[in-house]
């Protein structure tokens, strides 16, 4: 089995899943163990503290295909590692297709916030697409005091702007907009064409899916009537490492 790496993972941010609500007691041997469940795993990372070596309550999983991210946020998402239920999101959440300019730039940021701090608040908007960045000192590593949020939408966007704009986050006023574009043109997003877009881009998305649940429904009834009459097996017992509670189901 690979090892946990101590740098980030970086090669496929698609397959890779956000969690989120660890507990201290959880390492990065016991995070593999239960994301294997769901796919093969190529990396995990915790992010730890450099003076103490604890580790901040949140890790990235890396899988070796985006299907398998995708199976392991639907089947371990709110499961319990010693008590406490772990919150899974896609990392990057097919941020190519997705990221539509609904982009934050959250500035006055005091020196404790972190990229977990801006999830906790902001993911209470809506669906984040990607880790949230603070900007920090190439050689120190600390943080500038600025940071980014990207939404999928621009509703969940337009909402924290109303909500969070000058409000106190830990001991400090931040200050909340949209982020400049980076195409060098200027100006920033939220703009009225980006926003047409998006919705256009909504709405084809919404024919793509309503076309694939067709789809899988005339292959489920296929695989129905073709397996008439065939025994039937149950699935596999899934194996539930020390400390780990499925929902609805006890430790």
């Amino acid at each position: 089995m690979q090892r946990a790496n101590t740098a980030q993972p970086d090669k496929n941010q698609e397959a890779n899943v956000y969690i989120g609500n660890i507990d201290e007691k959880v390492s990065e041997a016991l995070l593999w163990e239960l994301m294997l469940q769901a796919g093969q795993v190529v990396n995990v990372f915790i992010p730890r503290d450099r003076v103490t070596g604890l580790h901040q309550g949140f890790g990235f999983c890396e899988f070796a295909t985006v299907e398998d991210a995708d199976y392991a946020c639907k089947i371990m998402n709110m499961v319990k590692l010693y008590g406490k239920p772990i919150r899974l999101n896609k990392a990057a959440a097919d941020k190519k297709e997705l990221d539509i300019g609904a982009t934050l730039f959250i500035g006055n940021l005091a020196p404790e916030v972190d990229e977990k701090t801006l999830y906790d608040t902001f993911s209470a908007f809506g669906v984040i697409l990607q880790t949230p960045k603070i900007v920090r000192d190439a050689t120190s590593g600390v943080s500038r005091g600025v940071g980014f949020v990207h939404f999928d939408n621009f509703e969940s966007s337009d909402q924290a702007i109303s909500a969070m704009n000058g409000q106190y986050l830990s001991g400090k006023a931040i200050t909340v907009s949209y982020a400049n574009k980076k195409d060098g043109k200027g100006g920033q997003h939220g703009t009225a064409a980006e926003r047409l877009l998006a919705s256009q881009a909504k709405r084809r998305q919404v024919n793509l899916g309503n076309e694939l649940l067709e789809m899988q429904r005339e292959q489920m009834a296929q695989a129905a009537i073709a397996t008439q009459g065939q025994a039937t097996f149950a699935p596999p017992t899934v194996y539930v490492p020390p400390g780990m509670a499925f929902p609805g189901r006890a430790i």
